[in-house]
């Protein structure tokens, strides 16, 4: 059996998995988190390495014990509760998560990031910083990612070029958020246009509400990278309350003003991919884990936020803090 200290080891930028559970109950057995599917053939228990988990989506059809919770608590992994496909989210505490309590979350980061997040201009700043930093990634994995190049997502294709370089250039001249939202929007926009080309799917409209799969892996690929969002929030300490562009009356937007630096990267164009190729939602979503680890997700949103929270602060983290593990 593990002890309980040993379950933050990994730290949380280092952890590899997220699950999406559906039609099982999950339970605490022995010492560890497993869940049961409830087949009327034959009921099998699957263990999940929680210390290695960053958080779990909990479907349709599915239970959770309070043993478990206190075990995935004690490992500091977020959960979940939504609807089929891992959408709608529907759990409610923090907004997006069940967020592991503990009275010993780090004060440093949330002390920086207030000593600015009042100051209008300085929330600007740092809102025009994300979107950059944004470009900065797309630009570093589509400029390496071999899968990524075959079906044509690279950054020396023409339209992609354009549509980085105009977006770019209008950053920096928004003199407010409402502005840096409208342009924000026009590269998304543009993006789905240059992937639904590349895949042949010319008709496509961006719609939550539809079921074709190009919509529903789109929304489900994004509730992954809130997940991831939410997660580096938690280990750092700072409420989700305090965005700086997605809207000052969404309690969760900063965890959608992170997931942004990495959606329209790794998401938006293996939506497309495999709504192309016919895959299930298993296959998609696995593609998103292993783009996640491969490209460092977790590690560049820890980056950010640190960054962020240094470079606009009023005074300097303190030297002792042991940065990301809680």
């Amino acid at each position: 059996m593990e002890h309980l200290s040993d379950l933050k080891a990994i730290l949380h930028s280092k952890r590899a998995n997220i699950y999406y559970l559906e039609k099982c109950r999950v339970m605490q057995k022995d010492g560890r988190v497993l869940y049961l599917t409830e087949e009327q053939a034959n009921k099998q228990y699957w263990n999940i390495p929680i210390a290695n988990t960053t958080c779990i989506l909990l479907g349709t059809g599915t239970s959770i014990t309070q043993a478990a919770m206190r075990m995935l608590a004690s490992a500091g992994v977020l959960v979940g509760f939504s609807g089929g496909g891992g959408t709608p989210l529907i759990a409610a505490n923090e907004i997006e998560w069940l967020t592991p309590q503990s009275e010993y979350r780090p004060t440093e980061y949330i002390q920086n990031w207030l000593s600015f997040w009042f100051d209008d201009d300085k929330r600007l700043q740092a809102a025009r910083r994300i979107q950059n930093l944004r470009l900065e990634y797309m630009y570093r994995v589509w400029s390496k990612d071999k899968e990524l190049q075959a079906e044509g997502f690279t950054v020396k294709d023409a339209n992609i070029k354009q549509a980085i370089q105009q977006f770019s250039s209008k950053i920096d001249p928004c003199t407010d958020v409402t502005k840096l939202l409208l342009v924000e929007a026009q590269l998304t926009k543009s993006l789905y246009k240059i992937a639904a080309s590349k895949t042949k799917m010319n008709d496509f409209v961006r719609d939550h509400q539809q079921t074709d799969d190009a919509n529903a892996f789109l929304n489900h690929g994004n509730y992954l990278a809130y997940g991831l969002a939410a997660t580096t929030l938690w280990v750092l300490g700072i409420p989700h309350g305090f965005a700086f562009m997605h809207g000052k009356t969404r309690r969760g937007a900063l965890v959608f003003d992170i997931a942004d630096l990495v959606k329209d990267t790794l998401i938006l164009p293996w939506a497309f991919i495999c709504a192309k190729e016919g895959a299930s939602e298993q296959e998609f979503r696995q593609q998103c884990l292993q783009n996640f680890t491969r490209h460092k997700a977790l590690d560049y949103m820890f980056d950010t936020i640190k960054q962020l929270s240094v470079e606009f602060a009023d005074h300097d983290i303190p030297n002792s803090v042991e940065n990301d593990k809680p």
